[in-house]
Parts: C-alpha cells; sequence; structure tokens
C-alpha cells in the first residue's frame, strides 16, 4: 500500500565501544549501514576502519570441514555465547575433530580405490600363467603390465626389426589390448620410449602377487577388510556429527553471526579517539534501537525523518496487504520506487490480475493455475507461485463470464438458466466487437488514471513543474480527455465541438507541453530555466510533442489486446476440438486424448504469453506514465534463519 517510513540514525562515540555498537546493531536486525562521508559536509580527519575481518578465515575453514564431512549446518536464532575469542576456539576445537575423522575416511577411501583399480587391472591378466612376483623381481629384465590403443598395435610393425619391441596380448576390451612387454635392462629407457610415444598406460603392480588369480584373492580379501574399516569410521562420523549436532549449529550460527556484523564496521569512520556510524531503520524501531544504543557510556545518537534526507536516497521497505505482497516481484524487476514516490503495488496487483482474467477467462483451466501456483510457491517457493494464484481466481471468474470450462462453451449453460438467464453473460466469439470496443474503454480509462497518479506523485515529489505541464501532467490530462469527450460525444451525434472548446481544452494544453521545459523550470523556481538555444529548443520540443501525441493513441490502442487475446483464447480451443473431432467421435479415446492435450498446451502457451503481454501494459503503457522506480531496497544487516 505504501513505503514503510524510515529514519536515519546517526551514532558516535569513544572508539573502544565500536564492537559493542556493532553487536547491537546487528541484534536488532533492522539496521542497514551507509557511508558516513555523504552525510558530513567536512570530512577531513576521517579515516576508514581498515582491521581484518577476524572472523571470516575461520567460518570460511569450518564451513569447508563441514562441507566435507556431509553437514548442512543450519542457521539458530542465538545470543553469542562467551565472548567473541571462545567463539572462535569452540569452532576449532570442533574443526580439529571433525578433520581428524575426515582424514581417516579419506585415507581408507584412498586404499579402497587403490583396491578396486588394482582388482580391474588384475582381472585383465588372468590366465596369462606367469607369477608376477618372479617375473617383477627379474634381475636382468624388466616386465611392464599396462594396456596399449588398438590403433597403437599397428604402429608396432614399424619396429619389427626390433627383437625386443613385442607386445605380449592377454586380454582386450573396446578400445585397448591388455598385456605386457619385456626389455633388457640394458635397452628399458629405449624401449620405454617407444612405447610411451604409442600411448602404453602402465599398470601400478604395487599390489601384484603371485599369479594374477591370488593376486585377485588377495586384492578382493583387502577390499573386504577396508570396505569394513570404512563403514566403521563413516559410523563414528556420524555419531560424533549426530552428538554434535547442537554444538556444531551452535557453532556455526555464532561465527556466522560474528562475521556479518563485523562487516558493518567497515561502513564506520574513525575521527580521532571516536567513531562515527550512519545508517537506516524502519521508524517504529528507531527509538528501541537509539535507546540500547545510549545505553553504552559514550555513545549518543541521532534520528532523522527520511524526508529530511531525500538527497541521500534512504532505502524503502515496502508495506502492503497480503492481496497485493505478492505483486512486489514485479515492481522489484522494474525498480523500487523513491522514498518521496508512490508505491504501485497495489495499482499493479488489481489491474494485473483484472487483466490477466479478461485475457485468460475459463473455469477449468483457471483452477488449474491456482493448483499450480500453490503447488510452485508451496515445493520451490517460487515468487510467481502466489501471483499464479489469484491470477487464476480471475481467470476462474470472467471463466464464468464467458461460459468456458476447458473449452466446453456450453458446460455452464444449466446454470445460467436455473438463474433465470437465457444464457453466457458474454460469449467471446459471437461478442468480438463488444471486447474490442471494452478493451478501448480500459486503455482510456488506465492512461487517464496513470495521468492522475503522475500528478499527484509529481505534487508528492515536490516537482510541480512535471504535475502541470508533462505530457503525462495536469495538461495532458486536459487534452486526453477533452480529445476523448469530443471524439465520443461526435459519435452520438452530440455538438459540443466549438472554437473555444477546441482552443481552450485542445490547443492551449498543447502548447503548454511544447514550452513545458523552461515553464516547469519557472514553476520549480530553478535559476537557469530559460533554454541555452531557443531555436534548436524549438525544433527538439516539436519532436518531443510529435512522440507525446503519438504515445496517446498507441497506449490506448496497445489496450485493445486485451480483447484480442481473449478472442485468441477462445479461438485456439476451437482448433483443438476441431481436430478432435477429426481424430474420432465426441467420447472416444482419441478425442479425449486431444481435448486433455489441446487445454494443457493452450494453458501453458496463454498463461505464459498473457503474463507477458500484461507485464507489458503495466510496464511500457502505464509505469511510463508516472513511476520513475529509481530507489533502493531496505537490506539490513540480518542473520538470516533456515
Amino acid at each position: 500500500m505504501a513505503v514503510s517510513p524510515i529514519k536515519s540514525i546517526g551514532i558516535i562515540g569513544l572508539k573502544s565501544e565500536l564492537d559493542k555498537v556493532i553487536n547491537i546493531c546487528g541484534d536488532s536486525g533492522v539496521f542497514q549501514p551507509d557511508d558516513p562521508t555523504n552525510f558530513y559536509s567536512d570530512t577531513r580527519g576521517f579515516v576508514p576502519v581498515t582491521d581484518k575481518n577476524p572472523y571470516t578465515e575461520p567460518l570460511s575453514d569450518f564451513t569447508e570441514t563441514l562441507k566435507m564431512a556431509g553437514i548442512k549446518p543450519q542457521l539458530l536464532d542465538i545470543a553469542v555465547n562467551g565472548n567473541e575469542k571462545q567463539v572462535i576456539s569452540r569452532a576449532k576445537a570442533l574443526d580439529a575433530e571433525l578433520s581428524k575423522l575426515i582424514a581417516k575416511k579419506t585415507d581408507i577411501n584412498q586404499k579402497i580405490d587403490q583396491c578396486r583399480r588394482g582388482i580391474e587391472e588384475t582381472s585383465h591378466f588372468i590366465g596369462i600363467g606367469m607369477d608376477f612376483d618372479r617375473i617383477l623381481s627379474c634381475e636382468f629384465i624388466k616386465a611392464n603390465f599396462g594396456r596399449l590403443p588398438k590403433e597403437s598395435l599397428k604402429k608396432l610393425d614399424n619396429y619389427k626389426d626390433d627383437p625386443y619391441v613385442y607386445f605380449f596380448i592377454c586380454t582386450e576390451d573396446e578400445s585397448h589390448y591388455w598385456g605386457v612387454y619385456v626389455t633388457p635392462i640394458d635397452r628399458c629407457e629405449d624401449i620405454d620410449r617407444i612405447f610411451s610415444g604409442l600411448y602404453f598406460e602402465h599398470c601400478d603392480t604395487a599390489g601384484f602377487h603371485g599369479t594374477p588369480e591370488n593376486s585377485l584373492k588377495i586384492l578382493t580379501k583387502q577390499l573386504e577388510e577396508y570396505t569394513k574399516q570404512e563403514q566403521e569410521i563413516s559410523a563414528e562420523l556420524d555419531l560424533y556429527c549426530r552428538k554434535k549436532k547442537l554444538d556444531i549449529n551452535t557453532s556455526y550460527s555464532e561465527l556466522s553471526e560474528l562475521e556479518l556484523f563485523s562487516s558493518i564496521k567497515k561502513n564506520a569512520m574513525i575521527y580521532h579517539k571516536s567513531f562515527i556510524l550512519v545508517g537506516w531503520v524502519p521508524s517504529e524501531n528507531a527509538d528501541k534501537l537509539k535507546s540500547e544504543l545510549e545505553s553504552l557510556e559514550s555513545v549518543e545518537c541521532s534520528l532523522t525523518d527520511g524526508k529530511e534526507e531525500l538527497k541521500h536516497s534512504p532505502p524503502i521497505k515496502l508495506k502492503n496487504n497480503f492481496f497485493s505482497k505478492p505483486y512486489e516481484f514485479f515492481v522489484d524487476m522494474y525498480g523500487l520506487p523513491g522514498y518521496n514516490e508512490p508505491d504501485p503495488t497495489f495499482f499493479v496487483s488489481l489491474t494485473f490480475t483484472i487483466l490477466f482474467g479478461i485475457m485468460f477467462g475459463d473455469v477449468g483451466q483457471g483452477v488449474v493455475l491456482i493448483i499450480a501456483g500453490l503447488l510452485m510457491w508451496r515445493y520451490k517457493r517460487m515468487d510467481i507461485g502466489k501471483i499464479l494464484v489469484p491470477c487464476g481466481i480471475s481467470a476462474t471468474i470472467f471463466g464464468f463470464i464467458y461460459g468456458s470450462v476447458f473449452g466446453f462453451e456450453e458446460a455452464l449453460d444449466p446454470i445460467y438458466h436455473a438463474l433465470g438467464m437465457s444464457g453466457k453473460p458474454l460469449p467471446v466469439l459471437e461478442s468480438a466487437t463488444t471486447l474490442v470496443l471494452l478493451s478501448a474503454g480500459i486503455g482510456v480509462f488506465l492512461v487517464f488514471f496513470a495521468m492522475l497518479l503522475n500528478i499527484v506523485s509529481s505534487i508528492k515529489r515536490g516537482d510541480i513543474g512535471r504535475a502541470l505541464f508533462n505530457p503525462s501532467g495536469l495538461c495532458g490530462l486536459i487534452f486526453y480527455t477533452s480529445l476523448i469527450t469530443g471524439f465520443l460525444c461526435m459519435l452520438f451525434g452530440i455538438q459540443i465541438m466549438n472554437i473555444y472548446y477546441v482552443i481552450g481544452l485542445i490547443v492551449l494544453p498543447l502548447i503548454l507541453i511544447y514550452l513545458g521545459e523552461p515553464l516547469s523550470k519557472l514553476v520549480n523556481r530553478e535559476k537557469n530555466w530559460k533554454p541555452e538555444k531557443w531555436g534548436e529548443f524549438l525544433v527538439q520540443s516539436f519532436f518531443e510533442l510529435f512522440e507525446a501525441l503519438l504515445s496517446y493513441f498507441t497506449n490506448t490502442m496497445s489496450y485493445l489486446r486485451v480483447g484480442t487475446f481473449a478472442l485468441v483464447h477462445a479461438g485456439m480451443m476451437l482448433v483443438f476440438f476441431t481436430l478432435a473431432g477429426m481424430v474420432g467421435s465426441e467420447g472416444s479415446v482419441g478425442y479425449i486424448i486431444m481435448v486433455i492435450f489441446g487445454n494443457a498446451f493452450v494453458t501453458v502457451l496463454e498463461a505464459t504469453l498473457v503474463t507477458i503481454q500484461v507485464l507489458r501494459l503495466e510496464y511500457y503503457e502505464m509505469f511510463s506514465r508516472f513511476y520513475i522506480g529509481d530507489g533502493r531496497a531496505f537490506k539490513p544487516v540480518r542473520l538470516t534463519t533456515r
């Protein structure tokens, strides 16, 4: 509904109490720091705090250890227990205990991987008929076990004159031959170089003992032992984590809180033996925070209303009811309002919901959107899910007006007859002209209302010139209203157009809009209100006026898409029902499948297109007339609990 009032708070005290001030501000959860140099004209002698955050490194190390242990810590809403050194000491003690268990588990996992790799490699030499120990312990020859790419085997023909360049194949897989080559000790460097060039990969023979069959048995037994040890260590780690869960979460929360609060310090300035800290706090929390801070002996605070600090761009905290709050998502996408600018969220929530319903009117598909929105928010926490729910309700309501249920246009006829009605209130396909005229009427009303909002918003910002002479100001409102009124009266044969009407309500407002820039500066009491070059100004203003006139027409005509999409929606369902009739008779399996597919296709496609089109109307046809959106979000230093 509005922007929450906010106050700036200036905090001054002795440097020795800065940490206490930071903890109070952080614990409050409502303090957003700002740069003090922006609030003081004379900053000579101001020295920024350059102390390193002492909690960043311990928190990073602890977080990494928890990640390696597979622990997802939870942030608890607790006060720091003990002084800062004790917090770091407790976290480091937990880190050390966890690191020992992790190191043991990592070591045994490496042994398991080595065993598995040895088993896999040994299996390729089963049946070779040799003793690994004997052949690997030979004094004058060297045996090299491994694998050779299949395409490299043919290249060995280039060395057929050398009797020592030979590869004995044991087994093969899709890409490699597994085997051994043997070389005399005095030739091993040359022959190793040849096989290396052929991309030969050596096996790790450390686990090879006796025959391949014997090695396989030994490695398999070792794997069983290591696996058992790994399970024991994992159980020990899990038990430790369960027993220390509260301590782990507490230490993690304490470190995270202190690390976050300490980040406030980088916004403080030191002046001799004192510190200066400036920030923002919601008005309802300002007095309480001020009282807590001034309980410290040397600390003094000053509060200033946000309206008096407009030049420092007070951060924005939106305050809306349960219906409008989800639509803050769209406002934030465009840009938050300035502190002296009206919050358009309520306006967006009403217009978006109604326009969506008009363009997507179907009872069945509307209910599907409601369910989809609830699921998207419940399980995925998607902001758009909360918006789909009211939009689905609106689509359902207009579905009753159009008489459409999953595209069945006669499904609600018994209800209408029971209510004493001859049929549906507004059959879409038979009321194309009505829908187009209704859309044009909606466009005229919303453009008119957007101009009113611009006047109110401009006055609130103190920009009287914009409120009067802007194309969306009072002159534009008079021109647009007079033109539409005159056009309608001509259609109904009412003669109100005369020389006084045209000059006073159409021509004069256009002249004032044409001269709007210097007139606005003059009204706003700006010194340099006169254009530097009148000729250049007059030419530029002419094209700007032409653009403004064109925008009145295009903005109004853009709303014709509202009725057009309602017709498109009904037309697409008619196409799928026609296709269903071609596939099979009504009630047949093919007919039912095509109807279900058509509804699913239209629901997804139309919901996406309608959302985009309504959002376009909001941003380009309405926001462009009254909304600036140059605000910044209120982001207090607060540890988010999960």
